[in-house]
């Protein structure tokens, strides 16, 4: 039989139980998650279609201009130097302003910049616009990053930021196609300027779509704030290995595909342009291995990834010396899926190891990804200039080299901190 009802209040002490909070991150079937991945895979598809929009068309712009590959590669270098340049301000406004707020003005200002680029008198003016271009497209990696370190899961972030690193393939991957095979039959600069359009339309589904954040805490701009917070992600070892690790992948990837469209070109191979535009298909394999690499550090560790994506891309850029097309495009698939399976696992290893300062934390790292993209593209064009394509793998391998040698010592460094922590007394 209950107890009669006296009356009398029941009072719980509400210090009594701790219930925690429910984390209201997004996370992957939940709410908005899917508008989410959505909006940052197109904004990553501007980004790397407008980044790299002259490209696979270097050949084209040489002719064009009367200029030699490494002169004409600065239509990319300028491009990539300028967004290395300008990252880590820009992150620094969207610690004050929002993340949402500077990629879409960074977009904007971009897309603007892309419809001007087909109309440059001079290689001076395109490199000049080119740069222009970069300086905006600043704005997006580092503060997407920081987004989705803000608005999703922890145990999700691989997965989402590797979705973002997809659109980064798929932007790269479909305007170096489109470009290819519009300039053959209108030249490069309608190749470009559609390149321009496709972002507009980019652009503006990124801003419908993406949703409002709602874990964003405005910072300071203050730039005393700003030093020490970069002079404290600088000072741990873990990101400086990341850093270097983003830098050196991205210098053979720059490499690699400033130069092989002038490979192409000459024997024994010969191909038109917009043959060679599509040999950029190879990107779709980018698209599938990044947004596997979550997958890949559970089974493996980020370390053992990170091997595992050195050693794909090395295999690549030796079976590209081979004088057969089938097996150069062999080499070209195992280059692209080492390069963004190690750019995904490093990026999302920043994300997860900065604690505060997560856009700065970021934006180093991208910093450090886009001068080596700027450095390879350099490098990479100087290199085939002097001894062909042999030149350009060799100082591939030597990157590659330099990101084993680097995660080696974090596995020592990891093994010597494990041995110091203290046993716990039973």
């Amino acid at each position: 039989m209950p107890a009669a009802d006296t009356g009398a209040s029941t009072t719980v002490d509400a210090d009594a139980v701790t219930v925690p909070a429910p984390d209201s991150r997004m996370t992957p079937g939940g709410p908005g998650y899917r508008r989410m991945s959505l909006a940052l895979f197109l904004a990553g598809v501007a980004t790397f279609a407008l980044l790299y929009s002259t490209q696979a068309l270097l050949p084209l712009v040489s002719r064009d201009f009367g200029v030699t590959a490494s002169a004409a590669s600065w239509t990319v270098s300028g491009a990539t130097g300028a967004l290395a340049l300008f990252v880590l301000p820009m992150s620094a406004l969207s610690e004050r302003f929002g993340r949402r707020t500077l990629m879409t003005a960074s977009l904007a200002v971009a897309v603007t910049v892309g419809l001007l680029v087909p109309f440059a008198p001079s290689l001076g003016s395109l490199i000049v616009l080119r740069a222009v271009q970069g300086a905006a497209l600043a704005g997006l990696p580092a503060s997407a990053t920081a987004y989705l370190a803000e608005e999703v899961r922890p145990k999700a972030l691989v997965t989402a930021i590797g979705l973002f690193v997809a659109g980064n393939s798929v932007g790269g991957m479909s305007g170096r196609i489109i470009t290819g095979w519009v300039a053959q039959e209108w030249g490069w600069r309608v190749a470009v300027g559609t390149v321009g359009v496709i972002a507009v339309a980019c652009a503006v589904a990124f801003r419908l779509l993406l949703p409002a954040p709602r874990h964003f805490t405005a910072g300071s701009l203050r730039p005393r704030v700003l030093a020490r917070t970069v002079r404290d992600h600088l000072a741990n070892p873990l990101l400086r290995r990341l850093y270097a690790i983003g830098a050196l992948f991205m210098t053979v990837f720059g490499g690699v595909y400033t130069v092989i469209g002038y490979r192409l070109t000459e024997a024994p191979f010969g191909l038109p342009q917009g043959i060679i535009g599509s040999i950029f298909l190879v990107y779709l394999v980018g698209t599938v291995s990044a947004s596997t690499a979550g997958r890949l550090v559970g089974r493996l560790g980020r370390r053992g990834a990170l091997y595992l994506a050195g050693g794909t891309t090395t295999a690549g850029l030796l079976l590209s010396l081979a004088p057969s097309l089938p097996v150069v495009l062999l080499g070209l698939v195992l280059i692209t899926a080492g390069f963004f399976a190690g750019h995904a696992v490093a990026s999302s290893a920043v994300s997860h190891t900065a604690k505060e300062g997560r856009a700065q934390a970021s934006a180093l790292y991208q910093s450090a990804y886009y001068i080596g993209s700027s450095t390879g593209s350099t490098l990479g064009a100087v290199a085939f200039h002097a001894a062909g394509w042999a030149g350009t793998v060799g100082m591939g391998v030597l990157a590659v080299l330099g990101v084993v040698v680097i995660t080696l010592f974090g596995s020592r460094a990891a093994r010597v901190a494990a041995r110091r922590e203290p046993v716990p007394a039973h």
